[in-house]
Formats: structure tokens, C-alpha cells, sequence
């Protein structure tokens, strides 16, 4: 068993030092590993964290290998590579492969990278997924709607955030909106699949020898749709959320079945799956971490456990603690963003009160007044965040509110 102790003085590259990857940084030196963090961006806050760091690109694999074997030339070898909210598992696959360390495969990593390769993949295998296709036109695209509609999704096959993601209908501008999601894809590749009605569910698994332990399941939060349509954007999420124990185990075999067909035995499981009438439904899946709030804050707050650590321990070769895994708190956390309309942040109000409140965990703002704020298109362009707990649904969803009343962001239109 990989343990704090087996783990001490040994190194790990992780992948990014945004503030995505702070809690993984400090995970990592919590566990006693020395730590190597790149990212391009000199100011990045997890250098200061670290071990060591290096201003190399997150995805220049030649870079990271050629740094790595720097390291290695001066008693420092790498023993391990990890990413938590950068969507690069290709990066992951082909470092790890250099450096001989546990990592998926790099097939895993095309898939998991590429949504219609990977929902070709799960359907091949009988994972429920929503009907789906390739669109090449606008015309084509009138036609699914035509046979299929009223809505359907469509997305750049190989971007995340939500960018280029739209909910069409026959009335929608289906020219302008297929051209805006191909200019987004990297390959100009874009897809459709059914919408599907149901509440949607965010989850994060362990996978080891070919199980899965999920140890979250957030409820995503999205009632501003309408504001926002035809965009889908997310608007936080809740943990420990309305499944019931029965459809709770639904969905983790769901993701187990899932995983294994992308060939993740070891290692994480990140899916968003749709409770449907007719049972939970795979949208994607990711081989890597959580960003946002969901493996750093809302799994660890709402249940007691540090799902970073179990990865950790994986990709250094070692053995996850199945028993660290099981929840030992039962709270309920929500996280929220802040949503801004388009122009010139002009000042900032409210904050000044916030900080006495015991269950406000977390509150940041990234944008800063005279910033010029751009209207939202996709998770990249909310203006910050907030996360409060509480013993109670009712009283998370109060505290939320709260929160929303006290802060203002004045905002003068560009």
C-alpha cells in the first residue's frame, strides 16, 4: 500500500499550477512527495507551493520529457505524472509512457479526448449513451432536427468547458450556431446527439482493478438555461445530491461500465451522466480530475474524503486506500458562480461582510474592477465563485441566496 510513508522524498510532475491545481499541489506535499509543477504562465500561484516548477507548456510532451530527464540526470527522477482540470490526457498518456510510470493508454487517452470517437466506442459496447452522429452542415443538421427534434445538443467534438455547446431547435439559427461550434473544434469536427431530459449528475470515481468507487455525485445546477440559451452553462453543483441508494449504484455501474470500455482500470473516472426515465445515461466521460470545486472542495467537505490523495498514490504506482474511499460526513455543499452581464466592472460591493459567516468556505472573485467582462459563452467566462454548506438542502439553497443578496457586482455597459 502506497502510504504516506512509501511516498515521502519520492517525485511527481504535476501538470498545471493555476488555481485549479493548487489542491492537488498541496495534496501532494501533504503526502510527503517533491513536487515539480509546470505551466507557461510566469505568475501561475502554484509555483510558490512546489518543490520545483518550470515555465513549460502543459502540452509540449517533448518539453515535459526533456524536462524530466533534467531532473533525472541530477538525482531527481520523476516517478509519476498527474493533471486535475486541465482536459489533456493524451499529454498524461504519452509522459508517463516516457517516463515508464503508471498512465492510461494512449488509445484511452484518443478516446477520452474525442467525443464522438468515445460515444462510438460505448454504444459498440452497450453503454446507454443519447443517440448521436456527426453533423457535417446546417442542412443536415435541419433534417436530424426535422426526424427527431424539438432539441438536440450540439458540440465541437474535441473542446470541454462547455465551449461551442448548443441546444438547437428548428427555430434556431442552425447556420450560425453549427458555424460558431466547427470555428471552436480543433479539428473543425462538430457533432449532435438527443437532448435529454433529467436531472444531470457530475461524477468522480476511483477505478481500481477494473471497479469502480465513486465517491461523488453532484447534482448540476442548471436554472439559468433560459438566461443563456442557446448556450449550455453550468451554474455549480451540489453534493450529496437526490439519488436515492438504489439509483446511486445505477449510476456507478454505469460509470464502471463505462470506464472499462474506455480501457481506465486504474486511475480516475470523471463522468456526466443524465437520470433518464429510462435510466442514467452517459453524456462523456474524462480520465482525469475535477477542476473547479468538485475533487478539491465539494467531495471533501460534503463527505470527508480526498479523492487527490487515491489518485496520487495510483500514479506513483502505488495501491489507492479503498477504505479512505468510504464517506464519513454527510453535509450538504453547493458551489455558485457569478454570472455578470458584458462591460466595465466598476466596483464591487458587499464583500466586506462576508467574512464572519462559519459555512462560506470559499469565495473568490477573478476579475478585478476597470476589468472589461465578455458576455458568457462558456464556463471560461464567469466572473467567480462561491461555496457554502449546511445540515440541510433547504438551508444550502437559503445560504446560496444569501450570498447572491449580499454581493453586487456593478457593472457599466462597454
Amino acid at each position: 500500500m502506497a502510504d504516506r510513508h512509501d511516498l515521502a522524498g519520492r517525485w511527481v510532475l504535476l501538470l498545471g499550477a493555476s488555481q485549479d491545481q493548487l489542491f492537488a499541489i498541496k495534496t501532494a506535499r501533504d503526502m510527503g512527495l517533491r513536487v515539480l509543477v509546470v505551466d507557461q504562465n510566469p505568475d501561475s500561484p502554484g509555483f510558490a507551493l512546489a518543490d520545483a516548477h518550470a515555465l513549460v507548456s502543459t502540452r509540449d510532451v517533448a518539453a515535459l520529457v526533456s524536462l524530466c530527464d533534467a531532473y533525472r540526470a541530477r538525482g531527481r527522477r520523476m516517478e509519476g505524472v498527474l493533471v486535475m482540470g486541465s482536459d489533456i490526457p493524451g499529454v498524461v498518456a504519452e509522459v508517463s509512457l516516457q517516463l515508464g510510470s503508471p498512465g492510461v493508454s494512449l488509445e484511452t487517452a484518443r478516446l477520452a479526448s474525442h467525443k464522438l470517437l468515445m460515444k462510438e466506442r460505448l454504444a459498440a459496447v452497450g453503454v446507454p449513451v443519447p443517440w448521436f452522429t456527426e453533423v457535417r452542415d446546417a442542412a443536415q443538421l435541419r433534417g436530424l432536427l426535422g426526424r427527431r427534434g424539438p432539441r438536440m445538443v450540439i458540440k465541437p467534438v474535441d473542446r470541454s468547458g462547455a465551449r461551442g455547446v448548443f441546444v438547437v431547435t428548428p427555430q434556431s439559427d442552425l447556420e450560425g450556431l453549427f458555424r460558431m461550434s466547427r470555428s471552436l473544434s480543433f479539428g473543425g469536427q462538430v457533432m449532435a446527439e438527443d437532448f435529454l431530459e433529467g436531472p444531470q449528475i457530475s461524477t468522480e470515481s476511483i477505478m481500481w482493478r477494473g471497479r469502480a468507487y465513486t465517491v461523488g455525485y453532484a447534482d448540476r445546477n442548471y436554472e439559468m438555461l433560459g438566461r443563456f440559451a442557446p448556450h449550455i452553462i453550468e451554474n455549480g453543483g451540489e453534493v450529496p445530491g437526490l439519488l436515492s441508494p438504489a439509483q446511486r449504484q445505477a449510476v456507478n455501474d454505469l460509470v464502471e461500465h463505462a470506464a472499462l470500455a474506455l480501457g481506465i482500470e486504474n486511475g480516475v473516472a470523471k463522468g456526466d451522466v443524465v437520470l433518464t426515465a429510462e435510466g442514467p445515461k452517459l453524456i462523456e466521460m474524462a480520465a482525469r480530475l475535477s477542476g473547479g470545486d468538485f475533487s478539491e472542495s465539494l467531495i471533501p467537505l460534503g463527505c470527508g474524503v480526498n479523492i487527490v490523495a487515491e489518485a496520487l498514490k495510483i500514479a506513483m504506482g502505488g495501491e489507492p486506500d479503498l477504505e479512505a474511499l468510504r464517506p464519513r460526513l454527510a453535509r450538504w455543499v453547493a458551489n455558485r458562480y457569478f454570472f455578470p452581464p458584458p462591460g466595465v466592472l466598476r466596483a464591487v460591493r458587499g464583500v466586506e461582510t462576508l467574512a464572519d459567516l462559519p459555512w462560506l468556505h470559499k469565495f473568490a472573485l477573478w476579475r478585478k474592477v476597470g476589468d472589461t467582462l465578455p458576455a458568457i459563452t462558456c464556463h471560461g467566462d464567469r466572473a467567480g465563485v462561491f461555496l457554502v454548506s449546511a445540515d440541510s438542502r433547504e438551508a444550502l439553497l437559503e445560504r446560496v441566496r444569501q450570498i447572491y443578496e449580499t454581493v453586487h457586482l456593478d457593472v457599466a455597459p462597454s
